[in-house]
């Protein structure tokens, strides 16, 4: 009888290689195993083995490829033949609670910018060239505030409870919305993402500058009247507008709008734009793995239209 499940397994397996598989695909454009030198050797082998560095990032990237809660991805990890391909079968999948310790040692340090700055490095040497010309844009990150009178009062600060830690109100137009807020920088040419950062819903998009001095950066309105690091300043202006800032507006829209590819992408395929997390640095640790995740997308068209 076991002979008999291995061999309908092993048959279906067959036909899930066949099939287009983005998984497979994303698994060549990086070399994982150059993201493990940011991680510090275990001072201590007494106690439980770790579960190996690589595997934790792809299971993160995994989930921000699907949108799944810690408890869902442990399950699908065991349920899906081209999820286990992608993680190379590994021979024992950590449980949901390894994943939730795995995102929070992430935001020790600089660990998460130093995998950041490894996939920019990467994706250059695959010959994008990437351009002084850059997009900086926001996006809402929506967020459940959760109940003020839970029951949880009277528990001491590790008490479990619904309330969220860092998210804030803010309103658009008629809209109230609670939450966080992520800022993107977008290269011109490529619509890469080469830097983000994240802020409360609350914040205002002027006051985050992810500009370098040597760039050239596009903005709208928004953040009119507020100062950047930028060597050139293409922000659309607002008010009362002469008929030649009109046109500098249009021709700076026309280029602009390339910086709201990523959010489509994001909304569209990854099913993002909501976050269950509760504090800024597990957001952020989360929605950078989200950038990573369209920085791969957008790498591989890319990398066909070269060979094309």
């Amino acid at each position: 009888m076991n002979d008999l499940i291995d061999f309908a397994l092993q048959t279906k397996f067959e036909k899930v290689k066949k099939l287009r598989n983005n998984l497979e695909e994303f698994n060549k454009l990086l070399n994982w195993r150059k993201f493990l030198k940011y991680f510090p050797t275990r001072s201590s082998f007494v106690g439980r083995p770790e579960y190996e560095k690589i595997l934790m990032i792809k299971i993160l990237f995994l989930q921000s490829c699907y949108n799944l809660s810690d408890e869902e991805l442990e399950y699908q990890i065991h349920d899906r033949f081209s999820f286990q391909q992608f993680l190379n079968f590994p021979e024992s999948i950590p449980d949901y609670s390894t994943i939730w310790r795995f995102r929070e040692e992430l935001t020790e340090g600089n660990l998460i910018e130093d995998i950041w700055s490894e996939l920019q490095r990467q994706m250059i040497n695959h010959g994008i060239t990437i351009e002084k010309g850059v997009i900086q844009d926001a996006k809402f990150i929506t967020a459940d505030p959760g109940k003020k009178h839970s029951g949880m009062t009277g528990r001491g600060r590790e008490a479990k409870t619904s309330r969220n830690a860092d998210g804030s109100w803010t309103k658009k137009g008629k809209k109230n919305i609670f939450g966080y807020k992520m800022h993107t920088k977008v290269d011109l040419k490529t619509k890469l993402i080469t830097c983000m950062g994240l802020s409360t819903a609350k914040t205002h998009d002027g006051r985050v500058d992810l500009a370098e001095n040597g760039e050239v950066i596009y903005r709208d309105r928004g953040y009119s009247g507020m100062g950047t690091r930028a060597k050139g300043d293409a922000t659309m202006k607002r008010g009362k507008l002469e008929p030649h800032e009109i046109l500098r507006n249009k021709r700076i829209s026309r280029l602009r709008c390339r910086g709201e590819h990523p959010y489509g992408t994001m909304t569209r395929s990854l099913k993002a734009g909501h976050t269950k997390l509760t504090t800024l640095t597990r957001v952020y640790i989360q929605q950078t793995f989200v950038c990573i995740v369209y920085n791969l997308h957008r790498l591989k068209f890319l990398l066909k239209n070269l060979v094309a």
